[in-house]
């Protein structure tokens, strides 16, 4: 028993991973490929959330799921596999060099045909699915991109949700920072007021999951 979560050291990681983990091959390898990009590497999610992610998708039995960054597909490959066949993933995202890994790797996983991708400022791509009549469309939403606009994409993606729909935020620990004090830069004070505003916003029940850099569950009332 605990009353408190229990750290992760690597060690215990590495068995985590190793036990629990069943990734596919074009998975590891897309993780493989995305590592040789360098310092933007970080950027990608860690196997066993993308699992955990999966499996979110599966119990809620999601059809229709929004991803606001998507970097090199692996989020994507991960919920899209898991869709019905009649499934839709809108994926947004700014980087056509970064997303053309993803569509390679979208393609060989036998679910490119559910992945719509709109190349364009994240904010963009919210206002014109709004505009067309989406508000409520969506039965999840993982937000994963640039942090000084997360209260702006909670916001868009809680008028995109359908009621009972759950929205994922990436990098709610921010590696730490949202508990440093010495940390005040516009993106470590962004997350935290989402953090704190998800606590507190009587729209959604909130869970803040210590998986990867830590994971934001919020799902609409």
């Amino acid at each position: 028993m605990s009353n408190r979560s229990i750290g992760l050291s690597d060690a215990l990681h590495a068995y985590m991973v190793a036990e629990t983990m069943s990734e596919p091959a074009i998975f590891s390898r897309l993780r493989a490929e995305t590592a040789a990009l360098g310092d933007s590497a970080r950027m990608q999610i860690a196997p066993e959330q993308g699992q955990f992610m999966a499996l979110l998708m599966r119990l809620i039995g999601a059809r229709t799921v929004l991803e606001i960054g998507t970097f090199t597909g692996y989020s994507a490959l991960a919920m899209a596999m898991v869709l019905p066949p009649d499934g839709r993933l809108v994926a947004c995202d700014v980087s056509d060099a970064w997303t053309a890994i993803a569509r390679r790797y979208w393609a060989e996983g036998g679910v490119a045909d559910r992945i719509e991708l709109m190349i364009a400022p994240a904010a963009e791509s919210l206002a014109r699915l709004r505009k067309d009549g989406q508000d409520e469309r969506f039965d999840a939403c993982f937000i994963d991109a640039d942090k000084a606009n997360y209260l702006h994409y909670y916001e868009e993606a809680l008028a995109l949700l359908r009621p009972g729909g759950l929205i994922m935020v990436d990098n709610a620990l921010w590696g730490g920072a949202v508990a440093d004090p010495g940390r005040t830069d516009a993106e470590t004070e962004t997350l935290r007021r989402l953090n704190h505003l998800a606590r507190d916003d009587r729209r959604v029940d909130a869970s803040l999951v210590p998986i990867g850099d830590g994971l934001l569950l919020l799902r609409k009332r």
